[in-house]
């Protein structure tokens, strides 16, 4: 039903912007990170239309022990296609590729809203809730990795 693959980072902007942050600028969807060694960006695509995305990049998180951490970020699902396990099958495509390059911890700050969704791909709840201004309140989740 969907195609799973990596994406031009060039191919997820726009994305970013129309799902995440449209009451932002275009400028502030391009993370610092998007660029670093090890980065990388994976989209699901129904029909040849790009549905959902997500992106990886190393990153330590001070409070999470681990010796190759991983960050998720970004992930968004056009709303139309929520809850048909699209951004589901890119974390499992994103893990078995983390797997490999001995990634221990992956871990993201999610929002509140979505915690039951990545309880159910595995991950738990870290501190406490925290605002991201201008995003609103969100949580820090991860999930070990073997």
């Amino acid at each position: 039903m969907f195609e799973i693959k990596e994406v031009n980072l060039e191919d997820i902007i726009t994305f970013r912007h129309e799902i995440l942050r449209p009451h932002q600028s275009i400028e502030d969807c391009i993370y610092d990170t998007d660029q670093h060694k090890g980065t990388f960006h994976v989209g699901a695509f129904h029909d040849k239309k790009m549905i959902s995305i997500a992106s990886f990049n190393m990153e330590f998180n001070d409070d999470l022990c681990a010796e190759n951490p991983f960050r998720l970020r970004a992930m968004a699902t056009k709303p139309e296609y929520r809850k048909l396990g699209a951004g589901r099958l890119i974390v499992m495509y994103a893990e078995k590729k983390l797997v490999h390059v001995g990634c221990d911890l992956l871990w993201c700050k999610g929002r509140t809203n979505v915690i039951e969704y990545y309880s159910k791909l595995g991950f738990v709840t870290y501190g406490d809730v925290f605002d991201y201004p201008p995003i609103g309140p969100h949580i820090i989740l991860f999930k070990k990795m073997s």
